[in-house]
Formats: C-alpha cells, structure tokens, sequence
C-alpha cells in the first residue's frame, strides 16, 4: 500500500501542479455557460442585413398587407411581367422577387420565390409565415363568422402544469425540463471525464513503457500496485476537478442567483419550496421555470447530486481504466492502441445515446436496464437521477459497478504485468486472451 500511495501521489501531483488543470478548472464551467447560452448569442449577432423584396401579387390580398421588419423589406409592383420584373431584379442591388398566383387562397402553393444570391430559412420562414396567415384569414371569411380571428385569440390558453410527485413523504414540485437539463449535462460530464480521463491513463503508460522507466520500476513495485497506483492517481485528479466545480455550483446556487434574481421571481420560488401551487401565486408567473429554478437553487438537491457524480464518476472511471492501462501496456505506440480500444468506447458511446432517451421517458426498460449495466451505467443512470428515481436503484448501481471495477481490475492486471514487457509486436485479441490465462 506504500508504493501504490507513492504512485498515486506522483500521479496526482504531476497533473494538478500544473498550470494547464488550474485554468482548465476555472474555465470549464464558463465554457459549458457559453455553449448553453451559445445559440441565442449567435441568433442575437449573427443577423444579416436587411432583405429588399420586390412582390407581384396577382391575387391583390396577399401584398398590401405583407409587413416589412428587420430581416425582410417587402416593395410592392404594381402589375408588370413576370419576366421583365426578374431581369429588373437581377440588375438592381435587391434580393429578389417573391410571386403570388392569383388563386393563391385556394392553391397556396403557387407561389414563387425568385432570388439573386444564396436564400436562408429565415428569410422563407419570414415569408411564409406571414402569407400563411393572411390565406388562413381569407378562408376564414368564407364561413361567414365575423370577428372570427378575434375571438379565436380570445379563447386561446396557455396552460402551467405543476407537477408534484406523490410517491415522496413531502409532495415537492418538480420540473421535468429542469431534470432532464440537469441529466444531460450530468452524462455529457461523466462522457468527457470516462474518455479524457481514461485516455489520458492509457497514453501515460505508452510514455513510460517506451521509455522502459517501467521496467526499472518494477524491479521495487509490483506491476499490479504500478497499474492501481496510476489508475487512482489519474481518478484523483479527475475527482478533485469535478468536486472544485461541485463547491462552485453549490456556491451558485445558494448565494449568487438569488442576490441577482427579482424580488417577485424569488418571492415565487420560496413558495414554490413551501409547497405553494399556481393556484396561490400570480396568474402571469410561468410555473415551469419558478419550479425549475426551484430545483437549481436547492442546495441540498445540488449537493445530493454533485456527491452521487462523484461515486458513479469514480466506479466508472475505475472500470474503464483499468481496461485503457491494460491496452497501453500492451502496445508501443498510440496508434496501434487503436483497434483495441474500439471495444471500450463502444459502450461509452452507446450509453450516451441512451442518454438521449431518458428525457422521453427516464422509466422506459431500456433505459433501467442500461442504467444498472456497469458499462453504461455511470452515464445512464446520471442522466435519471435528477427525475428522481428510487433509491435502492441507485445503490443497486452502484453496487453492480464497483463489482464489476474489482473483477476487470483483476483481468487488467494479467494483461498489464506481461504487456509491459512486450515490445516491437502489435498484439492481437488472441495474444491477450492468452496472456489471460498465464
């Protein structure tokens, strides 16, 4: 146990010593703040200029009643030929010609858009969009209802469902969007660390096998100790970056959003936690978002989640690390490592597609049962927790996974204490099912 807290501490101290994990560490999280706000800032700024659109309207409806706005500048031509309009168009700086049959009311689709330059979806949404609705106001007049828009308008609701889960001592409300936010950036984490982290196991081992420093290490330590020491030093390090950014959102979460959120939203989240329904608050609050900003600033919810991260992140790294060190200790060079790392990441990148599933149904068979697989559990399963699953599923889990942690680690070993003496052969799935049985 000395040597493999000798290796351990070397391991860790070699990677977080050094400036590359301090910034990565601080930075990370506003990274994933960038990406997640990263559609909208680029809808915001990402805008062309304004379209211009010259408009034949056989039809005589449609034109007069098209609105210009940021994105498209609608000119009106009165009559003209269509042919003559277009050569006109393609000499002029605009953007082009939109026609409109005259029996567009009953065939919609005679409709043409004539363009100069490369068209956008924005652009033909911003037409359609409109001529969709002036065509549905024709066909409305035909029923002889007046007033029927309006009052169509006046009926229309939007519902807030609140959501409580019966099945717990206290009733608490819950927001699904919230959850499966919360489970898809929890299983893109364990993805990222499971392959960086594992990766990074495997490479430092081809570093130092072609260097033959293990060689001369195992000549004082036992390759099984050397392989452990190096797998819990690498998970050290892994644990440590995810348990700085657990304090940071726990930090988040109980002091910096509410010090900036509104009086009346923060006053409609406590209530929120008190128990409170839409009933008992404001008609205009939108109760999806309260209770999901409910959820995110429950500390004892987000400490609750940041501590099962920590133990599924360390059981699955565990178990894909020892297979990484048994493949980089039976290679010489990161490209060879190639086709007999293709077994491991299969089921990484399997249990990331399940992941997809768990915000259509987080209960579906297949995703339970992937969830319990310790080859894609940690993913899985991480994706489930925030929709709040029972707790003997967890622990069940969790079991399953450190046992299979102890079972691989003890095929890895066989691999890894006669990999490392092996040089100049790339080996086969047959070379190490016969290495199993040394």
């Amino acid at each position: 146990m000395r040597n493999i807290g000798l290796i351990i501490m070397r391991e860790f101290k070699e990677r977080v010593y050094k400036k590359s994990f301090i910034i990565t560490t601080l930075l990370m999280p506003l990274l994933m703040a960038v990406i997640s706000v990263a559609p909208t800032l680029i809808m915001i700024f990402a805008k062309g200029e304004t379209k211009s659109i010259s408009v034949i309207d056989n039809s005589g409806i449609i034109a007069s009643r098209l609105e210009s706005n940021e994105d498209v500048q609608f000119i009106t031509i009165p009559g003209g030929d269509l042919q003559a309009e277009l050569k006109k168009s393609l000499e002029s700086e605009e953007f082009g010609l939109l026609y409109i049959g005259e029996d567009v009311v009953k065939n919609p689709n005679n409709i043409q858009l004539y363009t100069n330059s490369s068209s956008s979806m924005l652009i033909e949404d911003a037409i359609t969009d409109q001529i969709e609705e002036i065509v549905e106001a024709e066909r409305l007049k035909e029923h002889n209802i007046s007033d029927l828009k309006q009052i169509l308008d006046a009926i229309e609701v939007d519902i807030s469902l609140t959501t409580f889960r019966n099945d717990n001592k206290e009733q608490t409300a819950s927001s699904s969007a919230a959850s499966s936010f919360i489970g898809i950036i929890l299983g893109f984490v364990l993805y990222f660390f499971l392959v960086i982290y594992g990766s990074i196991v495997m490479q430092s081992i081809i570093e130092e096998k072609n260097s033959r420093i293990l060689e001369v290490l195992v000549s004082t330590v036992r390759p099984f100790d050397m392989m452990m020491g190096k797998i819990l030093g690498v998970a050290s390090v892994a644990l440590t970056q995810i348990a700085i950014w657990g304090v940071l959102l726990i930090v988040i979460s109980a002091a910096v959003i509410p010090a900036v959120m509104p009086d009346d939203i923060l006053a409609g989240v406590e209530a929120v936690k008190a128990g409170a329904d839409a009933a008992t608050l404001a008609t205009d609050v939108d109760m999806e978002a309260i209770t999901a900003l409910a959820s995110i600033m429950d500390t004892g919810y987000i400490a609750q989640i940041v501590a099962l991260l920590l133990l599924f992140m360390m059981g699955g790294f565990l178990l894909y690390a020892a297979m990484y060190a048994a493949v980089g200790a039976s290679v010489d060079q990161a490209q060879d490592a190639q086709q007999l790392t293709t077994p491991i990441t299969i089921p990484i990148i399997f249990a990331f597609l399940i992941l997809t599933m768990v915000m259509n149904d987080p209960n579906s068979p297949v995703v339970v049962w992937c969830s319990m697989i310790p080859f894609t559990s940690p993913i899985v399963m991480m994706g489930r927790i925030p929709s709040g699953i029972a707790t003997w599923e967890i622990i069940l889990s969790l079991v399953l996974l450190y046992s299979t942690f102890v079972v691989m680690v003890w095929v890895a070993g066989k691999i890894y204490r006669v990999g490392i003496f092996m040089h100049g052969k790339k080996p086969s799935f047959k070379d190490l099912y016969r290495w199993l049985k040394y």
